[in-house]
């Protein structure tokens, strides 16, 4: 058994893996287990983790010969995991030498604590640094916590119990936006969720796969309405069901935004699978639940009918594109 758990989920990261683990080897907590899970890598990585294992017992290679998605990767590692507590670490990114012994120590001292957030910084290629956009506490009920992370009023960076995250591993429905479920499902679970000071550094840079325009951008809709399901399972109450009603409503407006100005690049099978997606999610939505505010607004309405929905968004797209709003 290890205090701390970090799972690094890495694929074709051989640009940035070795600093991803340097940093864990040197954290000022020993009592830790790195488990990398490479997910089908067809570059240097696993050659570079499998050296970094060779040279610190304390770190564990699982590898899969095909890519299976990042909640796959990660949930391939959390069944290895034997810490008391577990945290994630993406490969292109690292830790402050002392953050992982900080956010340990804070669950140590408080048994009802289910999460603690990192201080999440973001980091530029060119050595700038900002703060995270983060509301600050320092400790708030989990069902709180829950609701400040819909619009991300607190970031998604974490330590957290084992037993709550083997309860509710990653999310699968999804590729693209696994972490963002999961983390949110864990908060939910906690009777409180507390910060401390120990440093997380967010990589900034293209080639993240959050910033590519591509066809996995359409799992959104498949992430809010899992989501919807694991929170209805906890007994949520009605204004945290209204409030993702409302948050998921502004992602299928956003991910037709998407649609309207990248779907020439994808192909006719991701556009047909895309739209497919987003008229589910239309069909799903519930509209008495949704701002009024919202839902008088032109590019928002719920309309009666699919084909009037698309045309609003086309109609509402188009004259944004023509002011050059669009995204």
């Amino acid at each position: 058994m290890s205090k701390v758990t970090v799972i690094v989920a890495a694929y074709n990261a051989e640009q940035f893996i070795g600093k991803c683990l340097d940093s864990l080897e040197r954290q000022t907590l020993r009592d830790i287990q790195i488990v990398c899970s490479d997910d089908g890598s067809t570059d240097g990585t696993p050659r570079i983790i499998a050296g970094h294992a060779r040279r610190d017992g304390r770190i564990r290679l699982v590898r899969s010969d095909v890519n299976r998605g990042l909640a796959k990767a990660r949930n391939a590692a959390l069944a290895a995991a034997d810490g008391d507590y577990v945290c994630m670490l993406d490969a292109d990114d690292w830790y402050s030498p002392d953050a992982l012994e900080k956010a340990a120590a804070v669950l140590d001292a408080n048994p009802l604590t289910g999460c603690v957030l990192f201080d999440c910084v973001l980091a530029y290629p060119d050595g700038r640094r900002e703060p995270c956009r983060s509301k600050p506490f320092d400790v708030i009920s989990g069902a709180e916590a829950l609701v400040l992370s819909l619009d991300w009023s607190i970031h998604g960076i974490y330590m957290t119990r084992a037993e709550i995250h083997k309860k509710y591993p990653y999310d699968d429905a999804c590729r693209l936006y696994s972490d963002e479920n999961t983390t949110r499902m864990h908060y939910a679970a906690s009777a409180e969720v507390r910060t401390c000071d120990g440093v997380y550094y967010y990589l900034q840079h293209p080639a993240s796969a959050t910033h590519k325009a591509s066809a996995l951008r359409f799992d959104r809709m498949r992430a809010d309405a899992s989501l919807r399901r694991h929170v209805a399972a906890l007994g949520v109450g009605p204004e945290v069901t209204a409030r993702l009603d409302n948050i998921a409503w502004l992602h299928l407006v956003d991910t037709y935004m998407f649609y309207h100005c990248h779907g020439r690049g994808l192909s006719r099978a991701e556009r047909r699978a895309g739209l497919a997606e987003m008229r589910k999610a239309w069909a799903a939505a519930d509209r008495k639940a949704l701002d009024a505010a919202v839902a008088r607004k032109f590019g928002y309405r719920p309309m009666p009918s699919w084909p009037l929905f698309r045309l609003e968004e086309w109609a509402y797209f188009t004259l944004r594109g023509l002011l050059g709003k669009n995204e």
